[in-house]
């Protein structure tokens, strides 16, 4: 490759990367955001701004981003135990690359494995390992098939159906709002509080941040 093709390369992906960023910014500027993570409906509204946002510009979901992730750091891994740990690690570590939030609002960094079937994931391991006397290589389909078999129970256990992904991935994307308008919350009111410390505002009553348009800052 020479340097005129690294150069072309780089004009394309600087190109991409400005029509992805004025698509957003051309809807943020039509729709209206209220800026209250304690309102579900503005909550709801938010997301379907947010998801407008994705089609519109070609990102990707919340889902579609974890999924990527996973795909990627996870290829060429040989055993079920490693991969099963790098999941683990993923989750613990993932953050937004947007907004600095956690997924739920734990106060930790990461999701947070609420039904514990990480545990019961491994637990599942550990028998299919046992039974066939040996580590467990993603590529023997045999056993994966057992592996499988086990977590198809676990999943009936919980009450997780394949089915039901479309609203689970709905659900994560309303906690990601919530998160994200807290977010703005949070730096809208540190906003407020430095500029009434000024001498030319300290007599001025700082607005609801509820009342605020976003449009007008853009």
């Amino acid at each position: 490759m020479n340097c005129f093709d690294k150069k072309e390369i780089l004009k394309n992906i600087f190109v991409e990367v400005k029509n992805k960023f004025e698509t957003a910014l051309g809807i943020f500027r039509k729709e209206k955001i209220t800026i209250d993570p304690d309102d579900p409906a503005a909550v709801s509204q938010y997301a379907n701004v947010m998801k407008t946002v994705r089609e519109k510009a070609g990102l990707f979901s919340e889902s579609q981003r974890i999924k990527y992730t996973i795909e990627t750091r996870t290829q060429g891994i040989p055993d079920v135990r490693t991969y099963l740990l790098t999941l683990k690690e993923i989750r613990s570590k993932y953050v937004n690359p947007y907004f600095s939030v956690n997924f739920p609002l734990s106060g930790k960094r990461g999701l947070t494995d609420e039904l514990g079937a990480e545990a019961m994931m491994m637990g599942a391991l550990d028998k299919v390992e046992k039974e066939i006397k040996k580590p467990l290589m993603r590529d023997d389909k045999k056993s994966m098939a057992l592996l499988t078999a086990e977590f198809d129970k676990i999943n009936k256990k919980l009450g997780i159906r394949k089915e039901d992904l479309p609203k689970y991935e709905e659900q994560l994307e309303l906690k990601i709002a919530k998160a994200q308008l807290e977010e703005l919350k949070k730096d809208a009111l540190e906003a407020m509080e430095t500029q009434k410390k000024r001498e030319e505002f300290k007599d001025e009553a700082m607005p609801d941040v509820k009342s605020l348009d976003i449009r007008n800052f853009i």
